[in-house]
């Protein structure tokens, strides 16, 4: 059986077409975004309403893509590892980008912040919103007949290795309990409660 080896150089990506293609496809979310801005518009803007009243929400949505994008691609290639800290820095960039619309240092510094930490966070613990997955070298079939396999362990087995007490008890646990407070202080403790009368 051959071992297997894996490769952990870092490969450098293209920041700037990676940037392209998630900036095209914010933007197409900030599309629709601003489609649903144009509908809920007291006044009747007509269809172009979607680009001259509300396509800031284009731009921004796209901006905000392309830059996460591209300063975590960057920043991948400069430090030479995929780590959270790449997307807790682009989350900070691009979280500034909408502090921006606000006009007020705090609120770039308090955006960027936020999106770092949520950003970061989920990378930090998986990337996924169903927990963190192991890379495991078992094959999957394998590892599901152990699961339908995997019987109860006897309850002697159980007790042997954890012991008693502690709220785990075999048969005749209370004999046993009084002969060894007899043995060691002599006193007779009952093994069963007297009768309430």
């Amino acid at each position: 059986m051959a071992a297997h080896t894996e490769d952990h150089t870092y490969h450098a990506k293209d920041a700037l077409q990676g940037a392209l293609k998630t900036a095209m496809l914010t933007g197409g979310v900030g599309l629709c975004a601003s489609a649903v801005q144009n509908t809920l518009t007291k006044r009747n803007v007509g269809p172009l309403g979607v680009f001259i009243k509300s396509g800031g929400t284009i731009g921004l949505f796209a901006a905000m893509g392309g830059t996460y994008e591209f300063v975590k691609t960057a920043s991948a290639n400069l430090r030479e590892k995929e780590d959270p800290y790449n997307v807790a820095l682009g989350g900070f960039v691009s979280g500034s980008l909408l502090g921006l619309r606000a006009r007020s240092f705090p609120a770039v510094l308090g955006y960027g912040a936020a999106l770092a930490t949520a950003m970061g966070a989920f990378e930090f613990t998986g990337g996924s919103l169903w927990g963190y997955k192991k890379e495991t070298v078992e094959d999957e079939f394998e590892r599901r007949t152990k699961l339908r396999t995997a019987y109860r362990t006897p309850a002697e087995q159980t007790f042997s290795e954890l012991g008693e007490g502690r709220g785990i008890v075999a048969p005749g646990y209370a004999e046993r309990r009084a002969e060894r407070i007899k043995e060691a202080y002599g006193v007779e403790v009952p093994t069963s409660q007297a009768p309430a009368s």
